[in-house]
C-alpha cells in the first residue's frame, strides 16, 4: 500500500476586523460629504439664482442672460406684468413701454429667437398660468408652424418649464448659472447697469438696415429655398401642430384677449419663396386663410395682417435682411392694433383681398443690383406670363431666366456649364449669352448688351426686351413711376 502524497495547506491571514470597518466609515463620510456638498451646492444656487427662476433678486441687481429660452421662465413667474410678447426674432424690437401706450397694462417680452411653435406653447402657458396675464400680443411667423428639430427639442430646457421640482438639479448644478451671477456682481461692483427689460435681446441698434443688404440676401436665397422647398411640412402637419400649440390655449383662457398678427416680412422674401419655394409660398396663404377661420370662432381673438402692407415691405431700408425689419416697423404694428385699425385686422370680408394682394405683390416686385425696388409685368398676346427669379439691370430693364423666358418664345435653351453661355435658338436665330460678359452673339453677330448675364441660385438670368426682339418678337413696353409692363405679339 502506497503512503498518501503530503498535502500542505496553508490559511490566508484573515483582514484584521478595524480595517474593514475604516473603509466602511470613510465610504460612509465621503458619500455624506458628496451628499453635503451637492445638497450645499442646490441651496447656493437656490440662494443666488442667477436667473430668478424661484424668486425676484432683492440683494443684487442681476444682469438678464441672453439665452431666452433659460431666462423668460424666470420673468415670466417672478415680475409684474399683465400683458406679454409672444413670438420669435421678429417680436424682439418691441418696446415694452410702447405696447403698454398702445394696449394699455405692463407688458413683459417673452420673444425667443428662431423659436418655433411648440416653444411658444410653453412659454405662454408658464405664463399664463400664473394667473396674471389680461392680454398676449403673439407675432405668428408661418415658419414657426413647423416643429424643432430632434436634436433642438433635447436641448430645449423643458425642466424650467415642467412646474416639477425633482427635474431642477439641472439648474442647481449648471455651472453657468454661476458664470451668469459672477457677470452680475462684477458689473454692480463697477457700477453698469445691466441691459433693462426694456431693451432685453433687442437687436436694432447692433444690425444694420438697408436695401443693399436685403438684395444681398435675396441673391443669395435661391439655393437655401430650394433645399426648404424639399423638406416642407405638409399642411396637415401645420394643422395638427396649430391645433396642439395655439387652440388649447384660446379655449383654456377666455378671459385673456389674443391679439395674433402676421409679421410683414420685406417683400422680397415673398418673392423668394414664389420663385424657389412656391410650396411654401401656396401653404402660406391656405394656413393663412385656414388659421383665421379657427381664430374667428373665438370671442377673445383678433387677428392682423401686415404682410401686404406695401408702404412698409416695399421699403426696404426698413429691413436688415429679408424677413427682420426695424424697430420702427414694431411701434407702427402696436400702434395698428391699439387702435384696432380696420385696414389690418382680418375679418370675413377682407381675407380673400389680403391674399390676393400678397400673391399679386410677389408675382410682381422686382429689384435692381442697388435694391430699388420696381413692379413688373409681362403678356404674351394678352396672356401674363408668370416667371420665378428676376431682376432690373440697365435702365430698367427686366432680365429673367432663360429657363422661365426661352419656353415662353418658342426657343430652344441650350446650357453650357464650362464657358457659362447660355443659347437660345428660334425661327432660324440664334443668340449666344455668357454670364459675366457684356458681350453676346446673335446670328454669329457680336452685340454689346446694356448689361452682363449673372447667375443667381444657379439660373442665367437675361435680357427680356432684347432677347425677343432679337428672335423676331414685337415688344412694347411701358415704364410710368416703379411700374414696368411689357408686352410682347410674335
Amino acid at each position: 500500500m502506497m503512503p498518501l502524497p503530503h498535502i500542505q495547506i496553508t490559511k490566508t491571514p484573515a483582514q484584521p476586523r478595524g480595517l474593514h470597518a475604516r473603509s466602511k466609515k470613510m465610504m460612509t463620510l465621503f458619500l455624506l460629504f458628496l451628499f453635503s456638498f451637492a445638497a450645499l451646492a442646490a441651496l447656493l444656487t437656490l440662494f443666488l439664482d442667477p436667473l430668478q427662476f424661484y424668486h425676484k433678486s432683492s440683494w443684487y441687481t442681476p444682469v438678464f442672460s441672453q439665452e431666452e429660452r433659460y431666462q423668460n421662465p424666470g420673468l415670466a413667474k417672478n415680475y409684474a406684468y399683465d400683458n406679454i410678447i409672444i413670438g420669435t426674432s421678429m417680436t424682439e424690437n418691441f418696446l415694452p413701454s410702447q405696447v403698454d401706450k398702445n394696449l394699455g397694462g405692463t407688458t413683459m417680452k417673452l420673444s425667443m429667437e428662431g423659436s418655433t411653435v411648440d416653444e411658444h406653447y410653453k412659454i405662454a402657458k408658464l405664463a399664463l398660468e400664473t394667473g396674471k396675464v389680461k392680454q398676449v400680443l403673439w407675432g405668428l411667423d408661418y415658419f414657426s408652424l413647423k416643429l424643432e428639430t430632434t436634436k433642438a427639442a433635447k436641448e430645449f430646457p423643458d425642466y424650467l418649464y415642467d412646474g416639477k421640482l425633482w427635474t431642477d438639479y439641472k439648474y442647481w448644478f449648471n455651472s453657468s448659472v454661476y458664470k451668469q451671477f459672477w457677470r452680475s456682481l462684477k458689473s454692480s461692483i463697477s457700477g453698469e447697469s445691466g441691459k433693462n427689460l426694456e431693451y432685453l435681446n433687442n437687436w436694432n441698434h447692433v444690425v444694420k438696415f438697408g436695401r443693399q443688404y436685403v438684395t444681398k440676401a435675396y441673391l443669395k436665397a435661391s439655393d437655401n429655398e430650394i433645399y426648404f422647398g424639399h423638406n416642407e411640412e405638409n399642411i396637415d402637419q401645420l394643422k395638427a401642430h396649430f391645433n396642439t400649440y395655439i387652440l388649447p390655449l384660446l379655449k383654456e383662457y377666455p378671459d385673456v384677449k389674443f391679439y395674433f398678427y402676421y409679421p410683414p416680412y420685406s417683400v422680397m422674401r415673398q418673392v423668394a419663396w414664389y420663385s424657389d419655394n412656391p410650396l411654401r409660398f401656396s401653404n402660406q396663404l391656405v394656413m393663412r386663410k385656414w388659421m383665421y377661420e379657427q381664430f374667428r370662432q373665438f370671442d377673445n381673438v383678433s387677428l392682423y395682417d401686415f404682410q401686404a402692407e406695401s408702404k412698409w415691405t416695399f421699403n426696404l431700408d426698413l429691413y436688415k435682411d429679408l424677413s427682420h425689419h426695424s424697430e420702427e416697423v414694431n411701434s407702427w404694428i402696436a400702434e395698428a392694433i391699439g387702435e384696432k385699425n380696420p385696414d389690418y385686422l382680418v375679418t370675413d370680408d377682407n381675407i380673400g383681398e389680403f391674399n390676393n394682394r400678397l400673391q399679386s405683390q410677389a408675382e410682381s416686385a422686382v429689384t435692381n443690383l442697388s435694391g430699388n425696388l420696381y413692379q413688373s409685368s409681362v403678356q404674351f398676346g394678352g396672356v401674363q406670363l408668370g416667371y420665378t427669379t428676376r431682376l432690373i439691370q440697365g435702365d430698367k430693364e427686366l432680365w429673367l431666366t432663360a429657363k422661365d423666358l426661352g419656353p415662353a418664345l418658342g426657343a430652344k435653351v441650350e446650357w453650357d456649364g464650362a464657358s457659362k453661355t447660355v443659347k437660345l435658338t428660334s425661327g432660324g436665330h440664334s443668340i449666344a449669352m455668357t454670364v459675366g460678359s457684356s458681350e453676346a452673339l446673335v446670328d454669329g453677330n457680336s452685340t454689346v448688351l446694356e448689361a452682363a448675364p449673372l447667375l443667381v441660385g444657379g439660373k442665367a438670368l437675361i435680357p427680356l426686351a432684347f432677347t425677343a426682339e432679337q428672335l423676331g418678337w414685337e415688344v412694347t413696353t411701358d415704364k410710368k413711376g416703379t411700374w414696368i409692363r411689357y408686352s410682347l405679339t410674335p
